[in-house]
C-alpha cells in the first residue's frame, strides 16, 4: 500500500520550467543565437539535472572552453537571482494544490528536485506550500541519493511511494531505487521516456484515479 507520495518541483507542483528556461538563454545570450539554442536544448533534455551540472556541461559540451570557479559561482548566483521570484510566482500545475490539501492527512509528502535546497525550501516557504509536505530536499545531491533518504528517514519500502517526476533523471532515478513513477506530461509533443510504459499526467486531476490504480496491482502482487 502507498504511504507516501515523492514530487518533483518544476513541471509537477508548479509550471516553472520556461522560467528556467528563459534564465539559460538569458545568461548566454552574448554566445550567440546557435550556442544559445544548444544550450536551451541541453537544458531541456536534462531536466531535473542540477544547474551545477548543467553549467559545466555547457563550457565542455558546447562553448568546449574551461570554467573557471569564479565564473560558475557568478552564473548559479546571477541564475539564482533571475529565477528565484518568478518560480515563487509561477502558477500551481492544475489540480496539484487541490490534491495536496484533500490528501494531506494521508500520505507522508517529500520534494526531491535538482533545484539547490536552500532555494528550494526558500520557494516552497514563500509560496505558503511548506505546511503540506514532511520533507524538502533539492541538489547537490543527485535524485537517487535523495530519493534513498526518504525512504530511509520515514521506513518505508520502495513500493511503499510513488515518485511524480516530469523528466528522465526522475524516470531513471525512481528505476535505480525500484519506486513506483508516474510521468507528468505536459505536452503530447514531449518525447518518450526511454523504457516508461505508464501513464502521462497531462495534469495532477489524473493522478488520484492513477494512485487508486498502483494501489489496486499492489493488493493484486
Amino acid at each position: 500500500m502507498l504511504r507516501a507520495i515523492t514530487f518533483d518541483f518544476d513541471g509537477v507542483l508548479a509550471e516553472s520550467v520556461d522560467v528556467k528556461t528563459n534564465a539559460y538563454a538569458f545568461l548566454f545570450q552574448e554566445e550567440g543565437e546557435e550556442i544559445v539554442q544548444r544550450i536551451v536544448d541541453f537544458h531541456l533534455k536534462n531536466g531535473g539535472v542540477s544547474r551545477f551540472e548543467k553549467f559545466r556541461s555547457f563550457y565542455s559540451d558546447i562553448l568546449r572552453r574551461p570554467l573557471s570557479e569564479e565564473r560558475f559561482q557568478e552564473l548559479c548566483t546571477r541564475f539564482s537571482h533571475l529565477v528565484l521570484d518568478e518560480v515563487v510566482a509561477a502558477p500551481w500545475v492544475e489540480g496539484a494544490k487541490e490534491f495536496l490539501v484533500q490528501n494531506e492527512k494521508e500520505y507522508t509528502f517529500a520534494v526531491v528536485s535538482g533545484t539547490p535546497e536552500n532555494e528550494l525550501e526558500e520557494i516552497v516557504r514563500r509560496r505558503r506550500m511548506d505546511h503540506f509536505f514532511d520533507s524538502v530536499k533539492g541538489s547537490p545531491k543527485d535524485k537517487v541519493t535523495l530519493l534513498s533518504e526518504v525512504m530511509d528517514e520515514y521506513h518505508l519500502k520502495p513500493e511503499e511511494m510513488v515518485f511524480i517526476g516530469d523528466a528522465q533523471t526522475d524516470w531513471f532515478a525512481a528505476r535505480e531505487t525500484g519506486v513506483p513513477f508516474l510521468w507528468r506530461c505536459a505536452s503530447s509533443e514531449a518525447g518518450l521516456l526511454s523504457g516508461y510504459t505508464g501513464p502521462r499526467l497531462s495534469s495532477l486531476n489524473e493522478l488520484e484515479e492513477n494512485l487508486r490504480k498502483l494501489n489496486s496491482l499492489h493488493y493484486r502482487s
